[in-house]
């Protein structure tokens, strides 16, 4: 994405058959936060200066579904759209009414990515002998899409997740049978945590990425040319930089950072630090010789009549020497672990 002008916003809410209005043409302003951890994504728009009947419509429960896409250029000459990419799917949670001041009027919208799905999803299930990792996923992934159609927030209007990216899991067979009760994201958080894993739902789909690896796609180049802003900046919780919104970056995949000038975190000089420093230097504050980092977070905000128009990124040091099925070598350093875990614990 080189040509980054002409911004272009779709932003649709709907009922769950898909059917609803599009809004991306009026004043919107919205924040997308968007990370590797279980807690579902969420969105925070303003839709400016809607007719009474239109605020009226959204602010009924007829509509429960948000998407919001963005991208760049002009129409073809034969009249074919600018592709647009998403940077939000999800169930609307409240629609607000009010006024910023005499002249202008909001809806504001907050939606949340697999809300149902995530808070609302149990099951009571037996696999029996013989049965793997993949089909555990699997099914948490089917109860959960499921358990959708009777949440207590939406019945049959909540957002249906799929399944997503998936690493290859330990292909051996149960010798006795395993049983799977409670919350589907508590049965999610044992299995990830056994099989070394991270999860979390990204635009309907649950996904699961290595601890120490990442979602297997091309990078995202990442270079003042391309919509780089301002001077990357090292902190304890990763590499955070701040780029012109670029729907191409994704939660658990790869960035390739073309940029030599990092500001670089100043360490304590206690000696109680001294620990810390060295933890610090290991994890999240290692920059990659490669220049290539992990997406732990990707916040996207923007206003279509206003200057920001921006993604911030968190990111980790990625090894891309490594393969990510790798024994024993890490394709990315592991997250910042507490003094306590400094010492084996077993």
């Amino acid at each position: 994405m080189t040509q980054q002008y002409l911004r272009n916003l779709s932003l649709v809410v709907a009922d769950p058959a898909g059917k609803g209005l599009e809004l991306g043409a009026l004043r919107c302003v919205f924040e997308t936060h968007r990370g590797d951890t279980q807690s579902p994504n969420t969105c925070d728009v303003k839709v400016y200066n809607l007719s009474a009947d239109t605020a009226n419509l959204i602010y009924s429960p007829e509509f429960t579904q948000l998407s919001m896409k963005v991208g760049y250029g002009a129409a073809s000459a034969s009249g074919k759209p600018p592709v647009l990419q998403s940077i939000f799917q999800g169930s609307i949670k409240q629609v607000r009414l009010g006024r910023e001041d005499q002249k202008n009027s909001y809806v504001a919208i907050t939606a949340a990515d697999g809300d149902e799905a995530y808070n609302f999803s149990a099951l009571a299930l037996t696999l029996g002998a013989g049965a793997t990792a993949s089909d555990v996923v699997q099914s948490l992934i089917k109860q959960m899409a499921t358990a959708v159609a009777s949440s207590p927030t939406g019945g049959s209007a909540g957002q249906q997740v799929t399944q997503g990216y998936l690493p290859t899991l330990n292909a051996n067979q149960f010798s006795r049978g395993r049983t799977l009760y409670g919350l589907c994201r508590d049965e999610m958080r044992d299995f990830a945590g056994a099989n070394d894993c991270k999860w979390f739902i990204q635009d309907g789909a649950v996904e699961l990425v290595p601890n120490t690896g990442y979602i297997q796609a091309p990078p995202v180049l990442i270079t003042p040319f391309t919509g780089l802003i301002g001077t990357p900046e090292q902190t304890q919780n990763g590499l955070e930089l701040t780029v012109l919104m670029n729907p191409s970056i994704k939660i658990g995949r790869t960035v390739q950072l073309d940029y030599s000038n990092i500001n670089q975190l100043r360490y304590g000089t206690d000696k109680e630090s001294t620990l810390l420093n060295t933890l610090l230097a290991q994890t999240s504050t290692k920059l990659s010789p490669s220049g290539t980092y992990y997406v732990m977070k990707a916040e996207h905000s923007g206003d279509t009549r206003g200057t920001p128009w921006y993604t911030k990124l968190t990111c980790l040091a990625t090894d891309i020497t490594l393969g990510v099925a790798s024994v024993g070598g890490a394709a990315v350093t592991p997250p910042f672990p507490s003094p306590r875990d400094a010492v084996p614990r077993y």
